[in-house]
């Protein structure tokens, strides 16, 4: 196997002792149906992708807590300080949207760790790799989440 057609995406425990074993996948490697459901390089590929997305959402993170450091600056006119902080305003709450966002990442994490990724929280069912490929943070299948969607509607109604 060569390094420019195999890509590490990471390690895991071997079974029975403490040495790692690494696991190789193509760098096209996306799962399949025709592979037993949350195998190691299923669950490999998964972990790998959330932990892009939550870095990702970290470096974003920081870049803002820069901006917003160094954009303490006195502005003269009123209108200009006014859009200023409708901008850090907005900028804030989806930082704290993306803080919220990297709990649930945190947490698809941990069920992988446990051993109940990609399973329904609700039915116990497989959750479909393309909803899992598309939301890797999902909990539920995609009927369940329709249910509970329509439930949360009729009570908002009420």
């Amino acid at each position: 196997m060569t390094s420019d057609t195999h890509t590490i995406i990471g390690s895991v425990a071997a079974e029975g002792n403490d040495m790692k074993a690494e696991i190789f996948l193509p760098e096209d490697y996306r799962p399949a149906e025709d592979e037993p459901f949350m195998n190691e390089r299923q669950l490999e590929y998964f972990r790998r992708k959330l932990l892009n997305w939550k870095n990702d959402l970290l470096d974003e993170s920081r870049t803002t807590v820069t901006a917003l450091q160094d954009g303490t600056r006195s502005i003269p006119d009123v209108a200009d300080r006014a859009s200023e902080e409708t901008d850090r305003a907005l900028e804030l709450r989806t930082r704290d949207r993306q803080r919220k966002l990297i709990a649930k990442i945190d947490a698809a994490l941990r069920r992988i760790d446990e051993g109940e990724y990609g399973y329904c929280e609700v039915t116990g069912d497989p959750i479909s790799l393309k909803r899992l490929d598309a939301r890797p943070i999902a909990t539920m299948t995609l009927e369940a989440q329709e249910r509970h969607e329509r439930r949360e509607k009729v009570h908002r109604d009420d």
